[in-house]
């Protein structure tokens, strides 16, 4: 059986158990840790994920065809395949599975203009409800920022921001771009917090409407402005740049594209800072189950990706920071309150949906822990005297940020 011989090779440490659709058991590892026990439901279903693992596993899953048995979930089975592969898995079926990924990503990661507002609108524009089901109060669907371990995600997720404002260095009355704004939590912060004269673009026809609403119930929208813009058609300059979870969606054809307009929209001292989730063992590709249903288009750069390009443009690399773990922190919170109102989800979608999403973010949770994902903060100036000379001016701006005195309905969206 090719399934049970892919097992074999990859599962050495835990405890899995195979109960195929006639009923025959199979187990695998060293029978460690806490036992995993999933069902098939159908005889095609094992040769069909052996063929295309990466693929086939989570629509399985998503179509009912498998199944864990309780009290395991689909994080737990995930966690044991992720901890035994790792991300140095040299396994012949996985490195051909890799090449072909490769070798097509930059067709996968053509995004035009036109194109790429599509591929938003794919993950972005689904109901608004689904998203508050999990995240913070502030809708930020990116990488919190864990201070402490006790920090609630609310606390942790404006943490970020202030890390992020302190490293910008923004001044008031400075204009900021935020490319990628989400609904708008980034750009009405920097807003409140710094003084800031901030615009938002969105390729989302949804988080433009909250933004917009979000900007007028703060009484912020003679500061801040959103719009409905691809970044790459506007004309104006900024003082500072930031995109915090946008950089994940430009597609690896298009970078040089990507900081040569960040280039051009800076002023001449400008300074911009770019949280992207990351990836540690170089050039890759993206899996075809989040290809294909979560984020269509989208693709995580290596770091040397990142850079080498940006030695191209004229920008200099001021300082790069790599956030580890606290991804895998956000989205265990993400996934513990997504499933706490599973049965909302259900009501707004299907069971379906529900069984999709429960695997995107046990995936991504697994992928943060056990195979090298993390996140990178890189921040660039075109002079390379703009900022101070050491990082001191973060942290002092981080705890003068975090200690500056703020309206109750500031402190109630903070969560503090």
């Amino acid at each position: 059986m090719v399934f049970s011989a892919l097992l074999r090779k990859v599962v050495k440490r835990g405890s899995l158990t195979i109960v195929g659709a006639d009923g025959k058991r199979t187990e695998f590892g060293d029978g460690s840790g806490e036992p995993v026990t999933i069902r098939f439901h159908d005889k095609t279903v094992s040769t069909e994920i052996a063929l295309n693992p990466y693929l086939k596993l989570g629509e399985a899953f998503m179509d009912g065809r498998l199944t864990i048995d309780k009290p395991a979930t689909i994080y737990e089975l995930l966690d044991l395949l992720t901890s035994n592969l790792g991300r140095n898995f040299a396994g012949p079926v996985f490195e051909i599975y890799g090449a072909l990924r490769r070798m097509k990503r930059r067709i996968d990661q053509h995004n035009p203009v036109g194109k790429a507002e599509k591929n938003v609108a794919h993950h972005y524009d689904l109901d608004g409800g689904i998203y508050d089901l999990f995240l913070d109060r502030d809708k930020q669907y990116s990488c919190a920022y864990f201070q402490r371990p006790d920090m609630t995600l609310e606390e942790a997720q404006h943490a970020k921001k202030r890390h992020i404002a302190a490293k910008l260095g923004i001044e008031p009355g400075m204009r900021v771009l935020d490319i990628g704004c989400g609904w708008g939590g980034m750009a009405l912060t920097l807003a409140e917090e710094t003084g800031a004269e901030v615009v938002g673009v969105t390729l989302s026809h949804e988080q433009l409407k909250v933004a917009q609403r979000r900007a007028e119930e703060r009484g912020l929208a003679d500061k801040v402005e959103f719009r409905l813009q691809d970044y790459r058609l506007i004309k104006e300059n900024f003082d500072r740049v930031v995109s915090v979870g946008m950089f994940e969606h430009v597609g690896v054809g298009h970078y040089r594209e990507y900081f040569d307009g960040v280039m051009n929209l800076l002023t001449h001292d400008g300074v911009a800072l770019i949280h992207t989730i990351g990836r540690l063992d170089g050039p890759g590709s993206t899996n075809p189950w989040i290809a294909k249903y979560i984020f269509p288009g989208g693709y995580i750069p290596a770091l040397s990706e990142m850079s080498g390009v940006v030695e191209r443009t004229g920008l200099f690399m001021t300082d790069v920071e790599i956030l580890r773990l606290h991804y895998a922190e956000t989205l265990r919170e993400w996934r513990r309150r997504f499933m706490e109102r599973r049965e909302t989800a259900a009501r707004i979608y299907d069971e379906r949906f529900c069984r999709m999403w429960e695997f995107y973010l046990a995936g991504s949770e697994t992928s943060f822990r056990n195979e090298g994902m993390v996140v990178f903060q890189m921040q660039l100036a075109k002079k390379i005297d703009t900022l101070p000379l050491t990082r001191d001016y973060m942290l002092e701006e981080e705890r003068r940020l975090a200690g500056a005195e703020r309206t109750p309905q500031q402190r109630l969206m903070a969560g503090d």
